[in-house]
């Protein structure tokens, strides 16, 4: 039970990563809010709490930190997950679909963070995890909008840790690689998509999303007592010669 009595706020936690992230920290003792546009399958998980949140919207991210805090007494863990994807090369990329990644992704990011520092700060303590990507660092074509934000989450993580360090809150960051579940399993279900990006997994296979739960669960809990401002890739050692 390494998160016994943690409030724990997750971000895009209904399906997905967000899912297997809060169906693993409930299962190690924490109490988990779910937030995300829509409940989705989170029914069958008992003891999970769902709040609606539009994480681009100011006030809403403010109404779930102050409604998760009046309920349960604080916030101890932040995992800023919610994310989108809206694909395309960059000569036919409408500015709609730039600006809803980057609303949701960073500016998503953004809020979320600063709501939830302000709340552990009085207290001196908790943990932020953000989300990321292997592509923030890895170019793919027709994916701009998508890696630019998150290699912006990667910095802005780095920013964090060490604003927040001082006030003991740790501040890291979650890259997955290919994982099969949302995103991932989509891309991997595109055969012309797959067939070029497959040789690059050294462990020949998909990863699995306990296996960014447990990741997560590690920087959530004591165990990362002394990390702070890391950005651990959960991708099975993807590597990439070529794009």
């Amino acid at each position: 039970m390494r998160l016994a009595d943690k409030v724990t706020v997750i971000t895009g936690g209904t399906r997905g990563l967000g899912r297997a992230i809060a169906e693993r920290f409930l299962a190690e003792g924490a109490t988990v809010v779910c937030a995300a546009r829509h409940p989705y399958d989170i029914a069958d998980l008992p003891g999970l709490h769902y709040r609606q949140v539009d994480v681009t919207d100011e006030a809403s991210v403010r109404a779930l930190f102050q409604s998760t805090v009046d309920l349960f007494g604080g916030v101890d863990v932040l995992v800023a997950n919610a994310g989108v994807s809206r694909d395309g090369k960059i000569a036919r990329l409408p500015l709609s679909d730039w600006d809803t990644t980057v609303r949701t992704n960073l500016t998503g990011v953004f809020l979320c963070t600063r709501e939830a520092a302000t709340h552990m700060i009085t207290r001196r303590q908790g943990r932020i995890i953000t989300v990321s990507s292997c592509i923030a660092t890895k170019p793919v074509p027709g994916a701009a909008a998508y890696s630019a934000t998150k290699a912006a989450v990667e910095a802005f993580t780095r920013t964090a840790a060490v604003e927040l360090g001082p006030k003991g809150i740790s501040v890291n960051c979650l890259a997955p690689g290919y994982i099969n579940g949302g995103m991932g399993r989509a891309f991997a279900a595109q055969p012309h998509l797959w067939k070029r990006y497959q040789p690059h997994l050294v462990l020949d296979r998909l990863g699995h999303p306990s296996e960014v739960a447990e990741a997560a669960l590690f920087l959530a809990s004591a165990a990362s007592s002394y990390i702070n401002g890391h950005i651990l890739e959960v991708s099975g050692g993807l590597h990439w010669i070529a794009a």
